[in-house]
C-alpha cells in the first residue's frame, strides 16, 4: 500500500507535469511574472466556470477577504457577523479593518452558519454578513439572503473551502459557491481543491461598480500608473501560479467527484457505528449521487464516545495523518475574546471542537488506504 497523505499533492501533480511545466515554462521565457497573460486567462476561464461577471485574482485568500471588506466601504466600528467555528483569517481581516467582529454558533449537522443565531445578533450596527462555506458545503444561502435583504446588509461569502461546490434555491435554480453574495473571495492554498503551488486568491462578484473598485485596491489603489484613486494594497496573483491554476482549473468538477466518491466510502463504512456522526449533506442528508453541494475539502468525523483525542494519537501511530479542525473557538481565543460573548451562546461549537476530527482527504486516495483507514478507525472505536 502507498504511504496515505492527508493531502497528497505529488500524486494529484504527476498526471499534469508535463502541462504545468509548460505553461510555467511559458511564464519563464515571456518573464511576464506579474499580471503577464497567464494571469488573464486563468481569470476569464474561473468567470466563465463560475458563471459570474468579475473575477479579481490576488495573493491569497485572506487578502481577498480585507480587499472585499474595503470595497464594500465598511467603516471602523461597523459589525460584521461571522461564524464561530471556521479558521481565524475569516475573523482576523474583520479586525485589522478595525470592524467589530460578532461570532455565532454555528448549525450542529452541516458546521455552518447558525441561522437562528444570526437573526438574534444583528443590531442597528450590522452592516455584513460573512458565510463561511466550511469543509465544502455551501451555507444555507436562501436564509442568509432573506436576512441581509430584510436588514440591508451586506453578503460576502468566504469560500476558501468549496470552489466548485453548487447551491440549489428553494426554486430549483442554481449558482457556484462564491457567487450568491454581493462579494465572494476564495483562496488557493495548495491543499485547497483547487490550489496553485504557493499562495494565490481571488474575489468574484457581478457588480460592475464593486469590480471595478476592487481591481484598483488590489494593485495599490491605481488604475492608471503612479496615480492612486483610492487606497490600496499590493495584493497580485502571481503568473506562475496562474500557469498551475490553468492546468488545474479543468479538472476541478473531476477532483471534486473523487473527493465525494472517497467520502461516500467513509460514510458507508462508518454508517452503522453508533459512535462516530459521519458528514451531512444540506440537500438531502446522505451524499447521493446527484450531490454537488458539498465538495469535501475535509471529511470530519464527531466520535461521540469521548475518545477522539485517543484516536487521533492512534492513528497516527499507525501511519494514518488527521487533523483536528478546529481544536478552539474563535471566541476562545486570546486575540478575539470579548466580554460580550457567553459560553452558552456557542452549544454546537463547544462541543464540536471536543469531538471532531478530519480524515484524509484527496483526489488520490484509493480502495486499499480507504480500507485500512476505515478498518482502523472501527477497530479502535468498536
Amino acid at each position: 500500500m502507498n504511504k496515505i497523505q492527508m493531502v497528497d499533492l505529488q500524486g494529484q501533480y504527476q498526471p499534469i507535469k508535463e502541462i504545468v511545466t509548460t505553461s510555467i515554462e511559458e511564464v519563464l521565457n515571456t518573464s511576464a511574472y506579474i499580471n503577464g497573460p497567464l494571469v488573464h486567462k486563468f481569470q476569464a476561464a474561473l468567470e466563465k466556470y463560475l458563471d459570474v461577471k468579475h473575477v479579481i485574482p490576488c495573493a491569497n485568500g485572506t487578502d481577498a477577504l480585507q480587499i472585499a471588506m474595503m470595497g464594500l466601504g465598511l467603516e471602523q466600528g461597523d459589525e460584521v457577523i461571522t461564524a464561530d467555528f471556521t479558521f481565524a483569517a475569516t475573523v482576523e481581516v474583520i479586525a485589522l479593518l478595525k470592524l467589530t467582529p460578532v461570532l455565532v454558533d454555528v448549525d450542529a449537522e452541516t458546521f455552518n452558519i447558525d441561522i437562528e443565531a444570526l437573526k438574534r445578533a444583528i443590531t442597528p450596527k450590522t452592516k455584513a454578513i460573512v458565510p463561511v462555506h466550511l469543509f465544502g458545503q455551501v451555507a444555507n444561502m436562501d436564509a442568509v439572503l432573506e436576512i441581509a435583504k430584510e436588514h440591508n446588509l451586506f453578503v460576502i461569502e468566504d469560500n476558501a473551502q468549496a470552489i466548485g461546490a453548487d447551491y440549489t434555491f428553494k426554486d430549483g435554480t442554481k449558482k457556484k459557491a462564491g457567487t450568491i453574495g454581493n462579494v465572494g473571495t476564495t483562496s488557493f492554498f495548495p491543499s485547497k481543491n483547487l490550489g496553485c503551488y504557493g499562495d494565490g486568491g481571488a474575489i468574484f462578484t457581478n457588480d460592475d461598480e464593486l469590480a471595478h473598485t476592487l481591481r484598483g485596491i488590489v494593485n495599490h489603489g491605481m488604475y492608471t500608473r503612479y496615480y492612486h484613486d483610492v487606497v490600496g494594497v499590493n495584493s497580485r496573483l502571481d503568473s506562475i501560479q496562474a500557469a498551475v491554476l490553468n492546468a488545474k482549473l479543468p479538472l476541478l468538477d473531476s477532483y471534486c467527484d473523487a473527493r465525494r466518491n472517497a467520502a461516500r466510502f467513509y460514510n458507508n463504512a462508518f454508517a452503522s457505528n453508533t459512535n462516530i456522526i459521519t458528514p451531512k449533506t444540506s440537500a438531502c442528508g446522505e451524499i447521493c449521487d446527484s450531490c454537488d453541494c458539498h465538495v469535501f475539502h475535509q471529511y470530519t468525523l464527531q466520535i461521540t464516545n469521548g475518545k477522539r483525542d485517543d484516536l487521533h494519537k492512534h492513528l497516527l501511530d499507525q501511519g494514518i495523518p488527521n487533523a483536528i479542525y478546529y481544536p478552539v473557538a474563535l471566541h476562545s481565543q486570546k486575540a478575539y475574546a470579548d466580554a460580550r460573548y457567553n459560553e452558552s451562546d456557542f452549544p454546537v461549537t463547544n462541543e464540536l471542537i471536543k469531538t471532531v476530527i478530519s480524515l484524509p482527504m484527496h483526489t488520490e486516495l484509493d480502495k486499499e488506504q480507504l480500507e485500512y483507514i476505515t478498518k482502523t478507525i472501527l477497530d479502535f472505536v468498536n
